[in-house]
């Protein structure tokens, strides 16, 4: 079981935008962004604890030139059909902010052993910031949830898909930054996150500038609604997660779901620093450390996420 003994202390250091996949095989897969952001990476274990030390392979670098090539971000692994995915965002060689979604496949048995092949870039209505997709199921369709930039929002999008790599239908606006805390230093929903839970579809995201003001939010959708409809998203309108100076949590965010080794207690991944004041920018302090906590679900059954680092 996870070791909750020293909450203070930084599960996984210096890797941010953390995913964590439990696989069907019974062992944890971990990703995350590395501070050099030239790279993506995978690590196994049997347990959560095992994941620290766990040897960590790079399973794909960055281009040289042209796309791909840049700002490799917030990788997510996925178990789909059969085969493995991972989606994650880059910019180019030439230009490290015409960041956009990009996917690999891989067909073998082990993800870290077997040979990735890249499937491109996810295909958007237009060409703008984007990143940070990730993907769910429901009722048989594949839908993705991705954050693109529209004039000067970071907003959230669903679609559904024709395959891991392939958009399918309308890409429909469902979440704008509109709340105060959704607005400090930029105008910032990201990072989306789902949880599939009583009857309703949850997606935890990040919002603001990713300093100490970054923090969660949450969306929820029946999962009887039409999922591309945005009138079948509600926002919460307070945040649901964020800095917590008692526990050195600063900017908590860009999380991702997992369960115990039982099963039964729900966890949220997430990054924070263990300091307000950032050495140099937001993107080069490389301190964003990954850390790992239970959370509850209140009585109305929304998720109760509680204080970073309690």
């Amino acid at each position: 079981m996870l070791d909750t003994s020293n909450d203070l202390k930084p599960w996984i250091v210096n890797r941010a935008d953390p995913y964590v996949l439990k696989h069907t095989d019974g062992l944890y897969y971990f990703t995350a962004s590395v501070p050099e952001y030239d790279r993506l990476v995978l690590r196994k274990a049997a347990t959560l604890d095992g994941l620290v030390n766990a040897q960590e392979t790079v399973i794909w670098r960055k281009h040289e030139t042209g796309e791909m090539g840049n700002h490799i971000w917030a990788p997510e692994l996925h178990f789909i059909e059969g085969k493995w995915y991972v989606y994650f965002a880059a910019g180019t060689a030439e230009d490290q902010w015409a960041i956009r979604p990009y996917v690999l496949e891989c067909g073998d048995e082990d993800p870290i052993t077997g040979t990735w092949v890249e499937k491109g870039k996810i295909k958007l209505d237009f060409e703008s910031f984007s990143l940070d997709a990730t993907t769910f199921e429901h009722n048989g369709e594949r839908y993705l949830i991705w954050a693109q930039y529209k004039e000067s929002d970071s907003n959230l999008y669903v679609a559904k898909l024709a395959n891991p790599w392939t958009i399918i239908g309308p890409q429909v606006l469902i979440s704008t930054p509109e709340y105060d805390w959704e607005i400090q230093g930029y105008r910032v929903n990201e990072g989306p996150a789902v949880l599939l839970r009583n009857g309703r579809i949850f997606v935890a995201f990040s919002a603001s500038a990713t300093d100490h003001r970054y923090c969660m939010g949450l969306l929820e959708a029946s999962l009887d609604a039409d999922l591309l409809d945005p009138g079948s998203w509600t926002k919460h309108p307070k945040p649901v997660f964020e800095t917590n100076e008692e526990t050195e949590n600063y900017g908590p965010g860009h999380n991702s779901f997992t369960v115990s080794e039982d099963g039964l207690t729900d966890l949220m991944v997430y990054h924070a620093r263990p300091y307000k004041e950032l050495i140099g920018s937001p993107l080069s302090d490389p301190n964003r450390h990954a850390r790992i906590q239970a959370f509850n679900w209140k009585e109305d059954g929304t998720p109760d996420f509680g204080v970073p680092g309690k």
